[in-house]
């Protein structure tokens, strides 16, 4: 096919049955035309992705079946990030959300952290077997997120607590950094010698086995925070395997529950939140206020759109309170490859002016945030170092 035939076949892909091809479609993309048209071309006139003319007539209708075909057929047809698009806009334009609640189609979907955000959100008028279906795919996508950020996470979190261990005064042989002490003497270096006499040691609290660091994070669990709710839970879980940190977990909405316990498996703190319902930041922090007993050697996360259902003034007197006792206060708008394009920005505004700064992180530099957190470090140039890359 050359170059002018493949792009009259792309723009009738694009544009639907009513744009002219002169050399027609071949089986596969009569397929992947098929597939479009059910999604975009609705008889309504509301498709307006490939063009929107009210006379087309198709769609998925309310049939599971035809659903979980269409589902297969565009997992064929589209690379697997296209078919998590298209399987959100169908949520969205066809509100195809109470057929997921199907066990048969648990098995056509292609699970993603947006699906997963859906069935959080059905999860209490699931019937049972629906249920077990979707925690199926839940512990899936939860899995692999966990594969992908465990090693990182470790890696940069535990080099954090080692370094803000650092000591002058390694009371033994073994707590000496040979290699950093070597590097701050180097200026010491005797050549008649071939030696450097260190001035200074350098050692870190590496062999503690103690908690070193208390980790509180805090998630916003309405509607709108689907995705951190996932992400932070499945990093919460990976901090809570470490054991120099001592790691709470809390979600809220107009209540708030503790699933500290439930951390070593991330699924059941995901089907233990109730996404929805109004916000009461307020009382959250509240509660984990009474979680922090070493403020220095303390990490609170707040996730949050910053949306304040409860008392705005008590809420930001209760952060800074938590700052001037030395706790290390770190505030998410998103924690998601998403963004943050609704939030309170007066409510942002104000913990900035506090040297609060609040933010969206992506969940690649969210290890990076904890470790620089932990080791104390300005998170306003860290931000702006982040932002800026």
């Amino acid at each position: 096919m050359n170059a002018v035939d493949e792009r009259e076949r792309r723009w009738r892909l694009v544009l639907g049955r009513e744009a002219r091809c002169s050399s027609g479609l071949g089986t596969a993309d009569q397929g992947m035309d098929g597939a479009l048209e059910a999604l975009y071309n609705r008889g309504d006139g509301s498709g307006d992705g490939r063009g929107g003319r009210a006379e087309r007539s198709a769609g998925l209708g309310g049939s599971a079946p035809r659903v979980a075909r269409w589902l297969g057929d565009i997992r064929e047809y589209f690379p697997s990030s296209v078919v998590q698009v298209m399987q959100k806009d169908a949520m969205d334009r066809l509100g195809l959300h109470q057929l997921l609640l199907e066990p048969e189609m648990m098995e056509a979907v292609e699970p993603d952290v947006h699906l997963v955000g859906t069935l959080l959100s059905l999860n209490r008028v699931m019937p049972d077997q629906a249920r077990e279906s979707a925690r199926a795919v839940v512990r899936g996508v939860v899995e692999d997120l966990e594969r992908r950020v465990a090693q990182k996470t470790r890696s940069l979190v535990q080099g954090a607590i080692d370094r803000s261990a650092r000591t002058h005064r390694p009371r033994r042989v073994a707590d000496i950094d040979w290699n950093a002490t070597i590097r701050r003497n180097l200026a010491h270096y005797l050549p008649e010698h071939n030696t450097i006499v260190p001035q200074t040691l350098v050692g870190y609290g590496r062999r503690s086995r103690g908690v070193q660091k208390d980790v509180v994070l805090a998630i916003d669990q309405s509607g709108s925070m689907a995705s951190s709710v996932v992400y932070a839970s499945v990093f919460g879980a990976v901090l809570a395997s470490m054991k120099t940190l001592r790691t709470s977990l809390v979600v809220f909405d107009t209540s708030v529950v503790d699933l500290t316990e439930q951390l070593t498996d991330p699924v059941e703190v995901l089907f233990g939140t109730q996404l929805g319902g109004g916000t009461h930041i307020n009382k959250a922090i509240a509660y984990c206020q009474g979680l922090i007993s070493r403020p220095n050697d303390s990490v609170f996360v707040l996730i949050s759109d910053l949306y304040e259902g409860g008392v705005r003034a008590e809420m930001l007197r209760r952060v800074a309170a938590m700052q001037a006792a030395g706790v290390q206060v770190v505030v998410l708008l998103a924690l998601s490859d998403e963004g943050a394009p609704f939030y309170d920005r007066q409510n942002a505004s104000a913990l900035a002016e506090m040297g609060v700064p609040a933010f969206a992180c992506t969940p690649d530099a969210f290890p990076e945030l904890m470790a620089a957190a932990i080791q104390g470090q300005p998170l306003t140039s860290w931000v702006e170092k982040h932002q800026d890359a």
